[in-house]
């Protein structure tokens, strides 16, 4: 699954994309000389390196942007009881497996070659199967699209998106918003991967065209994350470097945010982290 995700690919995850939304700390050791891979993965199991492109479970530096796209997987997967799901740019494949807790039937659908095998080794279910393709090439007829996180890297994203509209009669299609996640002004971030960002405005004009409705949602901070975006604006940012308690904080805050740390919600998008369009066809 390729991820919303400004420096090169590792650090932005784990540094700058971080910093400009939830403002947490970079990690003690160089992010130019640090590799992060994932941890206790079951036997036989492959585990993934953490590039940049898209997110990981079980990567503690991760955590924070693990969590915020499972709080939106988890939203989708509550509306697609019984339903044939295609999860395209499923990436490691964590995704698939909760929508699978639900639907009918689930396929994941990712083209790079390490990760289909990791998913496909990890998550097993009855209904849910993996194939490795192009997310523009698949065209088996499902109820729902669940699309995240990726049409920022799509050259051609109207072809895709009739498609899309073609194939199913609903589809969950979320992209970071250009508002919170590159500088103030700047057309877009500077993550590599991400070819055109998007205010509000911007993604509905994108979306529109393709399908007979399109509504909003963005997702927003909530419970601790919300207490620490206050905190910062109280003079925290300050406080703990003086105290020397940036990392033994953030070494403790970031692996304990979860998916109820985020909140989806209609309104205000213009200060949202992520917009999630529901589109009909």
């Amino acid at each position: 699954m390729a991820r919303g995700d400004s420096h090169v690919a590792r650090t932005l995850r784990i540094r700058d994309y971080r910093l400009r939304s939830p403002r947490l700390p970079s990690p003690a050791v160089s992010d130019a000389d640090q590799t992060y891979l994932q941890g206790d993965q079951p036997e036989g199991v492959p585990p993934l390196q953490l590039t940049g492109e898209r997110t990981l479970p079980d990567v503690p530096e991760e955590n924070y942007w693990y969590r915020r796209h499972v709080a939106v997987y988890e939203w989708i997967a509550e509306r697609c009881a019984g339903l044939r799901v295609v999860d395209l740019a499923c990436g490691e494949g964590y995704g698939s497996d909760l929508l699978a807790e639900r639907a009918g039937e689930v396929i994941g659908v990712d083209a790079n070659p390490e990760a289909f095998e990791h998913a496909r080794a990890r998550y097993r279910r009855p209904n849910l199967r993996f194939e490795r393709g192009l997310v523009e090439d698949f065209d088996q007829p499902v109820d729902a699209v669940v699309f995240l996180q990726t049409i920022e890297h799509i050259h051609e994203p109207g072809r895709l998106l009739d498609r899309i509209a073609r194939i199913a009669p609903a589809a969950y299609i979320s992209t970071p918003n250009r508002l919170t996640l590159a500088p103030p002004g700047a057309e877009k971030s500077d993550n590599p991967w991400h070819l055109r960002e998007y205010d509000a405005a911007q993604y509905r004009a994108l979306l529109e065209p393709h399908f007979q409705r399109v509504e909003l949602h963005g997702l927003f901070h909530a419970r601790k994350l919300r207490a620490n975006e206050i905190a910062i604006r109280l003079g925290w940012d300050r406080i703990h470097p003086a105290l020397r308690l940036t990392k033994p904080f953030y070494d403790r805050f970031i692996p304990a945010i979860s998916a109820r740390d985020f909140r989806l919600r209609d309104g205000d998008l213009d200060r949202a982290l992520d917009f999630l369009a529901i589109c009909r066809a």
